[in-house]
């Protein structure tokens, strides 16, 4: 196989081989989750249905995507892991959401993971009690601004009831601080992408619109929904929002507070990074306070130009297109230096990218930037809109799995329902270029021919780097020791190794050298692979 050339790269093998690997009924429903790409005719796959037992995922659990991504990141929330120890520190470890606590907001309870600890005893008995003394301790301790509870799997079978808990500590901390509980037991939904609907709703219930001060420096107003500041890339966003003279409202939920989402409803636009994490909320905040949201992109120097271009497009102001223009000009000098110093190196090099979120979208613009072909890509928890694009939606059945989740009902707030454009506005800007509550999904800006899979399984995971040789392999840290002794580099793109920030110019040029060290390090040939090593097996019998 020449790397140099796409035609050498026959992708059928794969699928062909995988599947003889299964039983036919899992190869039958297998095969649905591993799609040829044809950008001009979109082929259906199957996604958000439950990994067949016994198959080793990628996936996260539904109280991960709850606890673990939306509130996470949110700094001066206590989030108490109502559960064993091992739910709270997993999803306190395993990401690096960074924050930078000011004079008006000192409060940093992200270095901190609160757990009730929950004991076979508490399994027996009931772990309510424990609970409500967990948040005592916290607020006697701490003061903090909210508290927001978490179920966890054994909380959900013995019937533990956080909401129940979460009023009676409102009444008798005496209403001082919000308090609010979330049912997001692991088992609860198909993947951590439950957890992020379930989060959605909580924020919406519990959060958003509770304060109508707007005390910002800057007329032109936004939120960024689905930015979580892995590696400080919500910081390097608001640099850049802060060059263009655009106020930031809300980062949901990186480098967040609790007034931001209290006063994300006091923002005249909502652009949307990660589609699955948070659309939910961009949706809830437009029918409820007239928001219109946009999908956008700060992944890639390119990518970040466009999104500034679509947002100075919307506020239609010439002094803010003109500066926005000023910002894009003087930053892309950098990254053409960088950029062009790493395709020496980079041009040609393949890329596979198995993430959650929309980042095995997005990070495919960085790699077409480097010079790279991104020959398979897969979420872990996508739905098929994250894939085909949001006209699917309609024809997308609703499953027993997605009725676990509560649906809420959102309407027009009776006294702050504001449309921030006209229905002629909003048309005259679509026929200028800008899309509105639009997504076309992954498969339309991925070439012909490359392979998209679902869920991807440990050992499909192996095959695809057997057969195909990537010269870099994107995922996260459960695969990363077990790719890079096949000989690959990964590069984690849940918590980016101790790098980035990504996002942005800045960004964008921190991303070009990373790959360049990592996938044109010399060190890599000198691995082998299992399937490249002799099997050799020998034995010694002592008698």
């Amino acid at each position: 196989m020449t790397k140099d050339t796409e035609k050498d790269i026959n992708l059928a093998e794969f699928k062909e081989e995988v599947l003889a690997a299964y039983p036919k009924k899992v190869a039958k429903k297998r095969a649905k989750g591993i799609v040829y790409n044809n950008p001009d005719e979109i082929p259906q796959i199957q996604a958000n249905v439950r990994t067949i037992p016994g198959i080793i995922t990628q996936r996260g659990c539904t109280y991960a995507g709850c606890k673990g991504v939306v509130l996470g990141p949110t700094r001066d929330i206590v989030n108490i892991t109502h559960g064993p120890i091992g739910c709270g520190f997993y999803s306190w470890l395993t990401r690096r959401n960074q924050t930078r606590p000011d004079e008006q907001a000192p409060e940093n309870f992200i270095p901190y993971a609160f757990s009730t600890d929950m004991q076979d005893s508490n399994i027996v008995f009931g772990g309510e009690e424990k609970l409500k003394q967990a948040i005592r301790e916290a607020y006697e301790l701490f003061h903090p601004k909210a508290i927001a509870i978490f179920s966890t799997c054994p909380v959900g079978l013995i019937g533990d009831d956080v909401h129940r808990v979460a009023r009676h500590m409102t009444e008798e901390l005496e209403g001082k601080v919000n308090i609010f509980g979330f049912s997001c037991e692991g088992y609860r939904g198909v993947s951590q992408s439950a957890g992020h609907h379930i989060a959605n709703n909580g924020l919406y219930k519990n959060l958003i619109g509770n304060d109508d001060s707007v005390d910002g420096k800057y007329k032109f107003r936004i939120n960024v929904l689905g930015e979580y500041n892995i590696g400080g890339d919500a910081f390097a966003i608001e640099t850049l929002m802060d060059k263009c003279g655009i106020e930031l409202v809300a980062t949901m939920s990186g480098n967040s507070t609790k007034k931001q989402f209290e006063t994300a409803h006091t923002a005249d636009l909502s652009l949307v990074m990660c589609h699955r994490s948070i659309n939910y909320v961009a949706e809830m905040l437009e029918t409820s306070f007239g928001i219109p949201w946009m999908k956008a992109n700060f992944i890639g120097a390119e990518a970040t130009a466009k999104t500034l271009r679509k947002v100075g497009k919307y506020f239609g102001d010439q002094e803010l297109i003109d500066r926005i223009e000023k910002v894009i000009a003087e930053e892309m000098i950098s990254v053409k230096e960088a950029q062009e110093k790493a395709l020496e190196k980079t041009k040609g090099k393949l890329a596979m990218l198995f993430v959650g979120g929309s980042r095995a979208h997005h990070y495919q613009e960085l790699f077409n930037e480097l010079g790279m072909t991104t020959i398979s890509a897969g979420y872990e928890f996508g739905h098929r809109d994250d894939y085909e694009g949001r006209s699917v939606i309609p024809s997308i059945q609703i499953d027993a799995d997605s009725r676990n989740i509560e649906q809420i009902t959102v309407k027009e707030d009776a006294t702050r329902f504001k449309p921030r454009k006209t229905e002629e506005e909003l048309k005259a800007l679509e026929k200028e270029g800008l899309e509105f509550n639009g997504y076309e999904g992954m498969m339309a800006e991925m070439k012909k021919g490359t392979l998209v899979i679902d869920d991807l399984s440990h050992y499909e995971m192996e095959k695809l780097i057997e057969m195909y040789h990537p010269d870099i392999f994107c995922a996260g840290i459960k695969e990363k020791f077990c790719v890079q002794k096949m000989g690959i580099p990964l590069k984690q793109l849940h918590n980016y190794d101790y790098g980035g920030p990504y996002a942005a110019f800045e960004g964008a040029i921190n991303f070009y050298k990373d790959i360049e060290q990592i996938a044109c390090c010399s060190i890599w040939k000198e691995m082998k692979a299992p399937w490249e090593k002799e099997d050799i097996v020998e034995a010694e019998y002592v008698y």
